[in-house]
């Protein structure tokens, strides 16, 4: 999981709106009804896209240089950014239940003390993973 940039073809269209598609990513395209729609729209596309890539194990393919591309008229071209564990964070809230071992001393005190398990759990897996 990662941040990346890429850069995006923003082709104008009837109504106001525009279609998106990122030349180094066969198939990830998307539109908005506007352009700061499409520019949202193609945050999440280029996300949900890579998350893809990442959960497949597929290799990125790295981003070109935005001033390399040939545009037709009208097309503007703007580089995207995403970040795959945020998004993940935001999409991916299902809960899941763990079974752990503690040592009975341990659950004794943390009863008392009204500790919340899974909350700790939490806490401590973002620490270790330092994933803030």
């Amino acid at each position: 999981m990662a941040k990346y940039v890429y850069p995006a073809i923003f082709t104008p269209e009837k109504g106001g709106g525009f279609s998106v598609r990122f030349p180094d990513l066969d198939g990830c395209y998307t539109c908005g009804d506007d352009l700061g729609d499409a520019i949202f729209m193609a945050e999440d596309v280029l996300s949900l896209f890579l998350c893809g890539y990442e959960d497949e194990k597929k290799d990125i393919p790295a981003p070109s240089d935005m001033n390399s591309i040939t545009l037709k008229k009208k097309e503007i071209v703007n580089y995207i950014r995403c970040d795959t564990l945020d998004y993940r964070k935001r999409v991916n809230t299902k809960s899941i239940k763990k079974t752990l071992t503690i040592p009975e001393w341990l659950n004794e005190e943390a009863m008392a003390a009204g500790v919340n398990f899974s909350q700790v759990l939490q806490e401590a897996l973002k620490e270790k993973l330092q994933l803030g």
